[in-house]
């Protein structure tokens, strides 16, 4: 389901239009899973307007021994944590098992500490045959995207739903076969960059991510007691 809309006033404002978008998704109880920290304004927008969960969904890249910018591979955050190759670069570097390895165990470290510091102890919600909307403030080449999506099929996510504001149609092209279903409200071309599409794109701080997630909780537990009674 591709949408074409105007241009955004900032990210609350895209996200209430793209919760408009999805809110037919909010009878299987879907949980919200967003990308930090620009996908967090977004993502609370949808989940209060489905009255879904919001979680955090952190990818940390693993870099080629000697030049770390070069990604060999990633590891995506979740209830179980899952690593993600890429096989073409893997048989290009050839990396050691035990450097792989290290690596994979030096990201997850650092994605405990991000998870800490956005969301405290709370655990990360499981996904196991449920309806997952992932959500970013908009798309570029996608390969954070990919991965995670890719990782959330591993960890057996029942139904996988990618909605963005904004993104290039030869980037959701690649993406497809990735997911079960892309909600995309703006695929503008030539596509220039997803600030170009807003307003107002200051960077989202980690205060705000925390602010955010916080209050996604207690609407989450609100709308729990509601439905018990």
């Amino acid at each position: 389901m591709i949408l074409d809309v105007p241009r955004f006033r900032d990210r609350a404002d895209a996200g209430r239009q793209l919760a408009a978008a999805l809110i037919g998704f909010a009878a299987a109880d879907p949980l919200v899973l967003a990308l930090p920290r620009g996908g967090v304004p977004v993502g609370f927008e949808v989940a209060k307007a489905l009255r879904a969960g919001l979680d955090v969904l952190l990818v940390r890249k693993i870099g080629a021994p000697g030049d770390p910018e070069y990604g060999i591979g990633a590891v995506v955050d979740g209830e179980n944590p899952q690593l993600v190759l890429n096989e073409e670069a893997m048989a290009l570097v050839q990396p050691s098992d035990d450097y792989v390895e290290a690596e994979k165990r030096r990201q997850l470290l650092e994605i405990e500490r991000r998870r800490n510091l956005y969301l405290g102890s709370r655990p990360a919600a499981p996904v196991l045959g449920r309806t997952v909307i992932v959500v970013d403030d908009g798309i570029a080449t996608g390969g954070t995207v990919r991965v995670a999506l890719k990782a959330l099929r591993k960890d057996r996510a029942g139904h996988v739903v990618l909605a963005v504001p904004v993104a290039p149609r030869e980037t959701l092209d690649l993406i497809n076969p990735d997911v079960d279903e892309v909600v995309c409200l703006a695929t503008p071309e030539p596509f220039v960059a997803v600030g170009r599409y807003y307003e107002n794109f200051e960077q989202t701080t980690d205060t705000e991510v925390v602010r955010l997630l916080q209050q996604a909780e207690r609407f989450e537990n609100k709308s729990s007691m509601q439905s018990a009674g």
